[in-house]
């Protein structure tokens, strides 16, 4: 029969994510059938499923760690924000409009029933569902009609464990404060607590433990310290995003304020001859860059006013004058063309502004949204390229008859006369090695990294990290088989 459950945090970026990844790839090398479920997501960095939907990231990296394919059941309610009030909202993978944030209060109840729906399905075929919740239960503002946390917890009838982030500091705060703001029904949901997060001797933190179990009454199934390899498992929004120092070849990336789809940039990071430098705003681009890569964005006309407002657009000018290389994907291969047309108001206002001209190619924003995992192989020389397209739009011009990708023998993609300046909707492509280190090469840079085997390698580090430091035995004797209320 099959057992469930939940993580919760004591706020958003606590390290839920990773935790409930390692924990996947621990319970399904010792046997279990293992699936990976999050109620509802916020989230612009998406992955693509087999069966044409999106979900969030981190639940295709934990569907990875437990050795099984992504599914959009596994990530039911994703919302995707457009602007600081609104989101575009994805049921079961498939896009189901855009919402401003006070209506989606007091809708959301209505999407329990396809979160419970996904849930049913991915309980018919595990041993073990790990549940990840979102933010904090502890938001007792947002608890009326709550799908992503307690509300869900209790109408699955799940049990949870509540993790604090010590790297914060006052997690004993965290917790027992958490204990103190919830209601009766939704505490005798918990079961336990975990500290995430610790740097240096974790015995110093024992006393601290044992008050917050002796003020909460809940066991502790572990103090995990920090896993610092953390960074080579792909992110899964734009807090976890940061800078990597390696090697001489600077590949800068300017932030965008709707960034969306950034993983294209982890398996650079992980190469020891690359330095990826992520540029907040207020900064300038750095004038010693190799190649300046634009990524995606889920409001490609508002980042590209942001990344004017920024002086980003003179600082890239002057880099191309310089002789460097420019890489768009998706939205930023938008923003490098001419002109982008938005008729129908899908991505904001109707109208059509100016691009940053470096492409000769012309954007329209219309269309059904395109969502698929695609193989692709390079021109000229063939290597296969394995990614995905989400995006909205078509993409025209003089430059797209220098097409870089080949997609079932469609031509994909724009290159400047001179090369430098390359754009596509593909997403992912830097996952492929022989791609990558072709692409690299261009740029001064040897590549023998594999980097698919170092994310499997570092999954298996982490559930070997995990089974050190929690108790795992315990923490699947309190799974539970659901309960439905």
């Amino acid at each position: 029969m099959v057992r469930a459950i939940m993580i919760q945090g004591t706020g958003s970026n606590v390290g839920k994510s990773v935790l409930v990844a390692g924990l996947a790839r621990a319970y399904t090398r010792r046997g279990l059938k293992v699936a990976p479920f999050k109620p509802q997501n916020m989230s612009n960095n998406a992955a693509v499923t087999e069966n044409g939907g999106e979900i969030g990231r981190a639940q295709a990296l934990q569907a990875r760690a437990a050795q099984r394919e992504p599914h959009t059941d596994m990530n039911p309610i994703l919302l995707k924000p457009e602007t600081d009030t609104g989101a575009q909202i994805i049921v079961q993978g498939q896009r189901a409009g855009t919402m401003q944030a006070g209506d989606y209060r007091k809708d959301k109840s209505k999407l329990l029933g396809a979160a419970m729906e996904s849930f049913d399905r991915l309980c018919s075929d595990a041993d073990l569902v790990l549940i990840e919740g979102a933010g904090s239960p502890a938001e007792t503002n947002l608890r009326k009609g709550d799908i992503a946390n307690m509300g869900f917890a209790c109408a699955a009838g799940v049990p949870v464990v509540l993790v604090g982030d010590i790297h914060r500091g006052g997690v004993i705060a965290q917790i027992v404060g958490t204990q103190a703001v919830l209601d009766a029904g939704d505490l005798a949901m918990i079961r336990g607590f975990a500290v995430n997060r610790f740097k240096g001797d974790v015995s110093l933190f024992d006393d601290g433990r044992d008050d917050i179990a002796t003020r909460t009454g809940w066991p502790c199934l572990g103090v995990v310290p920090w896993f610092h390899n953390a960074w080579k498992l792909p992110a899964e929004d734009m807090m976890d995003i940061r800078s990597h120092t390696g090697g001489a070849c600077k590949v800068v990336v300017p932030q965008l304020e709707r960034m969306a789809n950034f993983d294209d940039l982890d398996p650079l990071s992980a190469e020891p001859g690359v330095s990826v430098e992520i540029i907040p705003a207020g900064r300038p681009l750095p004038g010693d860059a190799d190649l300046v890569l634009l990524p995606g964005s889920k409001s490609t006309i508002g980042d590209l006013n942001y990344f004017r407002a920024q002086g980003w657009d003179i600082d890239l000018y002057a880099h191309v004058r310089r002789g460097g290389h420019v890489l768009g994907l998706c939205g930023g291969f938008q923003m490098l063309g001419k002109t982008i047309s938005d008729p129908d108001g899908v991505d904001g206002r109707p109208g059509t502004v100016e691009g940053l001209g470096l492409l000769d190619v012309d954007t329209v924003m219309a269309g059904q949204k395109q969502v698929t995992l695609t193989k692709a192989h390079a021109l000229p020389n063939g290597e296969l390229v394995s990614g995905y397209e989400i995006h909205m739009g078509q993409t025209e011009g003089p430059d797209c008859s220098r097409a870089w990708l080949e997609i079932e023998g469609r031509p994909e993609g724009a290159a400047s006369p001179n090369g430098r300046i390359l754009g596509s909707y593909l997403h992912g492509i830097f996952s492929s090695d022989d791609f990558r280190a072709s692409y690299l090469a261009k740029l001064g840079v040897t590549s023998d990294t594999a980097y698919e085997d170092g994310v499997e390698q570092t999954l298996d580090d982490l559930a070997d990290h995990l089974e050190q430091h929690m108790n795992l035995d315990l923490l699947l004797t309190l799974a539970l088989p659901p309960q439905r209320g």
